[in-house]
């Protein structure tokens, strides 16, 4: 599908198989308009450049993929301060949202300049091990959010596990939000790419910033012809990464020295903390499971396509082994 797939030079606009996946994200997520890029990265951060300017004030979770994960960016390419707001699982509340936004600056007269103009939102939370905001908490926050007149982003890289754990339409989740990003190459195993949704006048100023921060493609369809499968094929299989998951941790809580929080495996990320997580990682992977060493006791695990139930049954064997060895 990918070799031959029609293309054109996206740069221009003109390739078929890109135009074709912009279309379809859009209608899925109920959106004018969507924007292919190489990365979730680079959506949550052409979204951060369309609804702010220089020296405005961005409120989001302290541990969101946008503060921890990408570099600097919001700094670094829009110019921007985050508040950071401590959460539960990642989840906020309309009066923190409130508090954080308190209105124009005291260093200007009345009513000349509100620095606050942008609230995120992430769903699934990664940080969190994968969690689900309930809908209705988040359309509590986006309602506060218009209220006080702040655009709301959504970082959506794992909304389709979100909407695969709740059965919640995806429409409905990007309705909370102006602009939503959402990843191709996670669950649904496309090898790249993710977009940014939203109305149209705001995706066409997202085209330009796609093009400055680098992400103009030429032949685009081949990738693009990827991520189009990926969408239409692999968003039914993502609960069997759910039940793999959810079969992982249970093994896992049962482990000495091994600590889950349960409650977090809502989706298809296991986190597990240990006394020493690099080596318990490392020794893993010598055994045939990559996992990811996060913090000095804390380990990821997550499951995907490439993960089947015997490989999920080889894994839990192998952590036992290893758990059992220490």
């Amino acid at each position: 599908m990918m070799a031959s797939a029609p293309v054109g030079d996206d740069v221009l606009g003109d390739d078929p198989t890109v135009i074709r996946l912009e279309e379809r994200v859009a209608e899925l997520l109920g959106k004018e308009d969507a924007v292919y890029v190489p990365s979730g990265t680079m959506a949550n951060q052409i979204a951060l450049r369309v609804h702010t300017r220089p020296g405005d004030r961005v409120v989001m979770d302290a541990e969101s993929h946008i503060r921890v994960h990408e570099s600097g960016a919001p700094a670094a390419l829009a110019g921007v301060t985050i508040v950071p707001l401590e959460t539960d699982r990642g989840i906020f509340t309309p009066d923190q949202v409130v508090e954080a936004a308190p209105g124009p600056s005291p260093e200007f007269p009345p009513g000349l300049f509100d620095p606050t103009t942008l609230v995120t939102m992430e769903n699934t939370h990664n940080e969190a091990g994968g969690t689900v905001w309930l809908l209705e908490s988040m359309r509590a926050v986006s309602d506060v959010a218009r209220d006080l007149g702040l655009a709301v982003h959504l970082d959506g890289a794992r909304l389709w596990n979100a909407t695969t754990a709740t059965g919640i339409a995806l429409d409905q989740y990007a309705s909370t939000a102006d602009t939503v990003n959402v990843c191709f190459s996670k669950g649904l195993g496309a090898p790249i790419g993710s977009a940014l949704v939203g109305p149209r006048d705001v995706i066409d100023r997202g085209r330009w910033y796609k093009k400055m921060y680098g992400g103009g493609f030429r032949q685009a369809g081949i990738i693009a012809a990827g991520a189009l499968y990926a969408l239409e094929h692999n968003r039914d299989r993502l609960v069997d990464d759910h039940a793999n998951a959810r079969r992982f941790a249970e093994a896992a809580a049962d482990l000495g020295g091994l600590t889950v929080d349960l409650e977090s495996v809502q989706t298809n990320i296991v986190f597990f903390d240990v006394a020493d997580a690099s080596r318990f990682a490392d020794r893993l992977r010598s055994a045939g499971v990559d996992t990811l060493s996060l913090a000095p006791t804390r380990i990821r695990a997550v499951f995907h396509l490439d993960v089947s139930d015997a490989d999920t049954t080889r894994a839990i064997d192998i952590l036992r082994g290893v758990a059992a060895s220490r």
